[in-house]
Order: C-alpha cells, then structure tokens, then sequence
C-alpha cells in the first residue's frame, strides 16, 4: 500500500514548548486519518507541517516518497479546509471556489467549469452565484471543501471543518464527509478534538498528549482495547480502575477499563449471575439523558464507577444501593498508567 504522508521522529519546538515531540507515523493513501487529542497535544501543529505552514525542529516528513521540508505550501499537493472557512465575502461562490485556479493562471471559462464540477461534488450545483453571506452555516463548509477539492489534491487536510456547526447539522456532515472522502479515493487527514467526528469518520486514528502519539489504531481498537488510562479517560466514557478494585471485584490487580456499556445493573445488594464481576455500589448523581440514565455510583472502599442505565431498569434515586456485575472479558487491562 502507497504512503499519503510519513512522519520519522519529527519534532518541532516553539521556544522551550515541544508542541510535537518525536512523532513517527504513516498515512496510507486513501485513508480518512483523524487525529484526535485535548487542546495543545500536537494534532494542528502535525497538520500544519503537512500543509508547509510549518517546518519541523528535527526530523523528516514525505508527501508521497517527496521530501516535504523546506517546500513551500504552493508546491505541495495538498490543501487545507479551516474551522473558519476563510471564504471571501465579496466573490460570488464561483469565484471563491475557482480562486486557486486563477492564482494558478487558468484561464476564466476553464476555471469556471471546474469549480461548477467541485461544487457537484458537494451538492451545490446552482449556488455559483450567491454570495457566501447568502449560505447557511453547512453550504459554506461545502463552498470550502469546493475550493479545497478544486485543485484535485492527493491530501486533503481538514482543521476542525465541523467545530462551527450545531450538532445536527454536524452528524449531518460527518456523513456526507466520509462519503464524499469514499467517492474521491483522497487522503482525508482530519483534525478533531470531538471523539465521535473521529470514531464514527475515520478508518484510523492517532490519539495525541502533549505533543506525543500515544496510540494509533482503528476506531474499535481505540475505543475497545486503550493502552493507557489516558486513552481509555479521553476517549469515550470509561471507568478507569484501580488495581486494588480490579482485584477486589474478582479482576487481575492491574489498571483497567471498564466501559459504562458493559455493565448491568440489579438493585439492592444482590448476588451477580455466576461467572460475572460484582461491585455494590451507592449512587451518588443521577443525570437522565433520555433514552438512557447516567448515573456515578461508588463502592463502599470510595471507588466511583460511572454507569449507564437504560430506561427500562426505571428511576433510580441518589443513595439507593445497586450491584454493579459485568463478564471479566468486560475488563480491558492496560499496558501504561498515563
């Protein structure tokens, strides 16, 4: 399989920051790559040294076999969809989509045809006159990706696209991306720092701290099987538990993970099904969330084990005694602390 993008031991330093440290990765072509991680962690910083916004302190970067430090970002074949769409006020959505083209010296009727062709792309077909103030919120992420694709890169580069949208439009998007991303063949390289845009897009993803990868894999093995408390507190909502509950609860005397998902509940202090885990427990908040309740419980040592409780199990109050139990497959040991 062709490499989109590698990264050997790149760094790169602001002053005495490592805002990336020692990162080593390969993107595949065609893949959709999301990295993932809490403000500051190296994911923008990664992008930017694809995009040639930024060059590496140390280390060696290619785009497709060719190196890439030192190339200026018009020489790369990659382009870059902001958070902000960055979309010129004053030209008619034609212009802006064709806008590299006439940097690039296309002439007129033939960059016209190809932004009409990129705004197909993204079902817009008709728009090429309005203005961008025209557009709701979703039409000018596709303006964006319009003028993004335009230029038929090898790597697209997408800085938090979504982050401006409101959530239903924002699911909305994360299909029609992923897609879209299915129908080209491209690289989509996406930055996020919202756990579902990257489970639900990706086909891998690279979880970031502190200008470190920490762990890279599919979006199942990520959520499934974390390597870390970190990944397994990060992404999704996980019990991170100690090696004194995991022993306590019939589990290996080792840091664990144990997803709210996978545990059942039964009221009272009542005995577990043979061959489950078992915790009594207290609840201590109750958060109704719908279809399903929340609930943060702790066992009588003081470890707090977060749950989810399905409708059906009915209303639950704080103070009330349950019995937690989950198969011991449920519990995910890790291979690190932090």
């Amino acid at each position: 399989m062709t490499t989109a993008v590698s990264f050997q031991h790149v760094s790169r330093h602001f002053g005495s920051v490592r805002a990336v440290d020692d990162v080593s990765l390969d993107i595949a072509e065609g893949e959709f790559f999301a990295m993932l991680g809490p403000s500051g962690s190296g994911k923008t910083t990664c992008l930017r040294l694809i995009a040639g916004f930024e060059q590496p302190t140390s280390g060696h970067i290619e785009i497709f076999g060719a190196t890439a430090e030192g190339v200026p970002p018009y020489r790369r074949n990659v382009n870059t969809v902001f958070q902000d769409y960055a979309l010129f006020p004053h030209m008619t959505v034609l212009a802006n989509v064709g806008y590299g083209l006439m940097v690039k010296g296309v002439d007129k009727p033939k960059r016209d045809a190809k932004a009409e062709e990129a705004l197909a792309l993204v079902a817009l077909s008709g728009f090429g006159g309005r203005r961008p103030s025209q557009l709701s919120g979703g039409q000018r992420q596709r303006v964006a990706l319009a003028r993004a694709l335009v230029n038929q890169p090898k790597v697209l580069l997408l800085d938090e696209p979504l982050g401006a949208l409101d959530l239903k439009l924002r699911e909305q998007m994360q299909v029609e991306l992923k897609t879209l991303q299915r129908n080209l063949g491209i690289t989509f390289v996406f930055v996020t720092h919202d756990q579902g845009e990257a489970l639900s897009m990706a086909d891998r993803v690279a979880i970031f701290n502190e200008g470190k990868i920490v762990q890279v894999g599919t979006p199942e093995d990520i959520y499934e099987r974390p390597q870390t408390r970190f990944v397994a507190d990060f992404v999704g909502s996980s019990n991170v538990l100690s090696p004194a509950f995991t022993k306590a609860s019939g589990g290996p005397e080792r840091w664990a993970s144990l997803r709210p998902e996978k545990i059942t509940l039964l009221r009272g202090n009542a005995a577990a099904p043979k061959g489950q885990l078992k915790a009594a427990v207290t609840v201590k908040a109750v958060h109704y969330q719908g279809a399903s309740t929340r609930l943060n419980t702790v066992t009588a040592e003081g470890h707090q084990v977060n749950v989810t409780a399905p409708s059906s199990f009915g209303r639950v109050a704080d103070g009330e005694t349950l019995t937690l139990h989950w198969s011991a497959d449920a519990f995910h040991v890790m291979e690190g602390e932090r």
